[in-house]
């Protein structure tokens, strides 16, 4: 995990591993999105300890295949709020979820069509060098936390980007 911040290595270290190595075709699907559900569960406990709540996640629908929710990034003092959604590819675990943030979409180039963010150069390689015992909030963690750290500040300091809360303003541009 060479690149990655001491704060990101150490949680990503709490994050449960999954053992079941189940796609949502397979008949043990049931018991990965459970150990899923853990993982999540754990990564959530986790960041609220550190008063680092960052993201709000469910399915979007019973299988479990399709998963909706919001992800914010606070930046000078100001919560960027974005929608977050992403499918559970057919090939997972194998093949990493594409996380999407669909209102960015065509506003950074880091970032495919359809508002699906760049993880290729930094978060793909690991994903598959330790497939299948990572799983959703392992993607959180080192994929879409990252991914926000990075961008949000750029899209934000550019004017491409704008707070939802009309009272909050960006900061004055020097």
């Amino acid at each position: 995990m060479d690149g990655w911040d001491s704060t990101t290595k150490s949680a990503v270290q709490k994050i449960p591993l999954l053992t079941v190595k189940a796609g949502p075709r397979d008949e043990q699907w049931k018991q990965r999105l459970k150990e899923e559900f853990q993982a999540l569960i754990e990564y959530v406990k986790m960041n609220k300890a550190r008063d680092n709540d960052w993201f709000q996640l469910a399915p979007a629908n019973a299988e479990g295949t399709k998963w909706k929710g919001k992800c914010w990034y606070v930046y000078n003092l100001i919560k960027y709020e974005f929608d977050l959604q992403f499918d559970i590819p057919v090939t997972y675990p194998a093949t990493a979820p594409e996380l999407e943030l669909p209102e960015l979409d065509g506003k950074t180039a880091k970032m495919y069509r359809g508002g699906k963010i760049c993880l290729t150069i930094h978060f793909k390689p690991l994903w598959a060098k330790n497939s299948p015992r990572f799983g959703i909030a392992h993607a959180l963690c080192l994929g879409l936390g990252p991914w926000l750290a990075a961008e949000v500040p750029f899209l934000v300091d550019s004017g491409v980007v704008r707070p939802k809360d009309a009272t909050a303003r960006p900061p004055p541009t020097t």
